[in-house]
């Protein structure tokens, strides 16, 4: 009988260790699963790098005069497939990329030929595609990293992710390189 009143006390002091470690497991899950997300949304985005050169290239032989933007996304694009930093510092220089192809898709109008070409079609109808898919590895993304940082700003599982370190996870916040094409109007040569 004396053993009995063991037991109660044994729950008590067993139940807070074991919360802390259903906390400490699910943290690890939620940030695993921002993780594997990431690598989502990095599989996307190189296949929207081998995409612009052959993009650039096609460009290229019709709209010789715009060697400045196509050097310039050239150049956009081997930064961004070289930045394998924090995901704001990739945002920022994939947010100039998107820019870069919008601009560039925005100059195809003045290039009726291009526009026409149907390996420019093809070559287009892929970015868009990839653009599609990039903006849904982004949402599924930036949904992990909501539920995860939620976990690790709520109390009490914010007491687990603080004595373990949690990282704070960020957003990803990259535009699409197709949506709304603005008009820029080139000046005659």
């Amino acid at each position: 009988m004396e053993n009995l009143i063991y037991i109660p006390l044994l729950f008590v002091c067993m139940a807070p260790a074991l919360y802390g470690l259903v906390q400490y497991n699910r943290l690890i899950a939620l940030r695993n699963h921002v993780r594997e997300s990431w690598a989502d949304i990095d599989t996307e985005l190189k296949r929207r790098y081998d995409l612009i050169p052959r993009l650039v290239e096609v460009a290229r032989g019709y709209a010789a005069h715009e060697r400045t933007l196509l050097a310039d996304l050239t150049a956009l694009r081997e930064r961004c497939a070289a930045n394998h930093g924090p995901v704001s510092a990739q945002s920022a220089d994939e947010a100039e990329l998107s820019a870069g192809l919008r601009t560039l898709l925005a100059r195809v109008e003045a290039y009726p030929d291009l526009k026409a070409d149907t390996q420019f079609q093809k070559l287009h109808a892929e970015l868009v595609n990839t653009e599609d898919r990039i903006q849904a590895a982004r949402r599924f993304y930036n949904g992990n990293v909501r539920d995860y940082r939620n976990s690790c700003e709520t109390f009490p599982s914010s007491l687990i992710a603080r004595l373990f370190s949690f990282p704070t996870m960020a957003f990803f916040t990259a535009e699409s390189a197709v949506a709304e094409n603005p008009r820029v109007d080139l000046p005659s040569t």
